[in-house]
């Protein structure tokens, strides 16, 4: 392929881009080509003032044309310099606008492809057979919660007793019981020795005494 056939074929595919329009990357890819451009022209005249600043103070009063020309160049490159920060400002401005665009864009697209994918997946699903499955689901949870139910309680196997028959019953056994403890007692032996004669008086209060002391040992063991 000769040059000049290459030069015709790039000329050509460059209007074809101009006519569809820059594509997103492209615009970027400028603008940040030119804000490096200017970046540096800023360095460039940043350097120029300093340099200026400099022949001003050296010549001073002593060479006031001199000084006054280093000067005016000054203020001129300040004037240039920020023209160049306002038009940075505007291009980081487009730039972020840019980049913002191009990110809503992928952004709508990729959820239109989702959309797409969750309408592909729904086209096979059918509500009334989901109906229905959700229907047999919750009868079966129903089944399962009786099925629990009825395993957990507890089984008699058909032994039903008379509650009342049965206390019946645990009182003769505790009246039982108290009759054995009471025939096992023993009471005290009269003595067989014939005590000797006391006065009337003494004897009285003696029998007193022992009746008292027989009606305590006989609490004392009914109790």
């Amino acid at each position: 392929m000769s040059k000049i056939t290459k030069l015709f074929k790039t000329s050509g595919s460059s209007s074809k881009s101009r006519k569809g329009g820059p594509s997103p990357q492209e615009a970027l890819f400028r603008l940040r080509e030119t804000e490096d451009m200017l970046t540096k022209k800023q360095e460039y005249l940043e350097k120029k003032i300093e340099q200026e600043l400099a022949t001003a103070k050296r010549h001073g009063t002593k060479n006031k044309r001199a000084a006054l020309q280093a000067l005016k160049r000054k203020k001129r490159l300040e004037k240039h310099l920020t023209q160049i920060d306002g038009t940075l400002s505007t291009i980081e401005f487009q730039r972020e606008a840019l980049e913002n665009s191009h990110t809503n864009t992928e952004v709508l697209k990729n959820m239109g492809y989702a959309a797409k994918a969750m309408k592909t997946v729904h086209k096979n699903m059918d509500l009334d057979k989901i109906d229905e499955l959700m229907q047999d689901i919750n009868e079966q949870q129903d089944v399962a919660q009786e099925i629990s139910d009825a395993i957990s309680r507890p089984v008699s196997f058909g032994e039903e007793f008379d509650e009342d028959e049965l206390l019946a019953e645990l009182e003769e056994l505790e009246q039982e019981d108290l009759n054995s403890q009471m025939a096992n007692v023993k009471l005290p032996s009269v003595p067989s020795a014939k005590l000797p004669s006391r006065p009337a008086a003494a004897t009285s209060t003696r029998r007193r005494v022992e009746d008292d002391d027989d009606m305590q040992m006989l609490a004392a063991w009914a109790n």
